[in-house]
């Protein structure tokens, strides 16, 4: 069982904490962080990409001209797709690019990437994290004391003196235990939790 210590913002050890096996000492399966991040990317995309087909351009009420006589192919409308100005044929439409991943695989991914960290000794913890007001220099000061070049500060709840003080720091991201996921671990050298949020991972992901 991993155990690493606990500090107070100004780098003070103040305890230990044995992190569950099951969770931060599992082993680590690459082929499910690809799973996992293309389940999120392919989540996020808009999907408002959109063309016109030839239902849907304007104009093309009557032939372009007469049916036989004049030595060219025969055409119905102007919206066809040979004409400039007409419609497009297979374009892309407005859709969802969202698809399924097992849950299961889900959190499999999760503890592999919590585990990847925790194996590189990238994992710290906090007894808590709090500011006295929302202040940049504050947050940037503790990153400073831990040396940290960027981070993931995952917290128990939302504390918006933490969010909005950290919200302009390139390369750091503050996420509640349930925004928890893969790809934000893997795109951060750096994961950082308080003891509480250690605490409501194991819960949310089963000892």
């Amino acid at each position: 069982m991993p155990k690493v210590d606990v500090y107070n913002t100004d780098k003070k050890k103040v305890g230990e904490i044995d992190l569950a096996d099951t969770i931060f000492g599992t082993e680590v399966k690459e082929h499910l962080f690809y799973a996992a991040v293309r389940y999120q990317m392919a989540a996020r995309r808009a999907g408002t990409h959109h063309v016109k087909g030839r239902t849907q351009v304007s104009g093309g009420g009557k032939k372009p001209y007469r049916q036989k006589g004049t030595g060219r192919a025969r055409q119905g409308t102007r919206r066809a797709v040979q004409f400039r100005g007409g419609g497009v044929v297979h374009g892309p439409v407005t859709r969802s690019h969202a698809h399924d991943l097992p849950k299961k695989v889900r959190k499999a991914a999760l503890k592999s990437a919590l585990s990847r960290r925790t194996e590189e000794n990238a994992v710290t913890v906090f007894e808590a994290f709090e500011l006295a007001e929302i202040k940049t220099k504050a947050f940037v000061d503790v990153m400073n004391k831990f040396e940290f070049e960027d981070l993931l500060l995952v917290l128990s709840e939302k504390d918006e003196k933490v969010i909005k003080s950290a919200r302009n720091i390139t390369g750091v991201k503050v996420l509640p235990v349930e925004g928890l996921n893969v790809y934000d671990i893997l795109d951060h050298k750096n994961l950082a939790l308080t003891s509480s949020a250690v605490d409501a991972v194991v819960a949310r992901l089963g000892a």
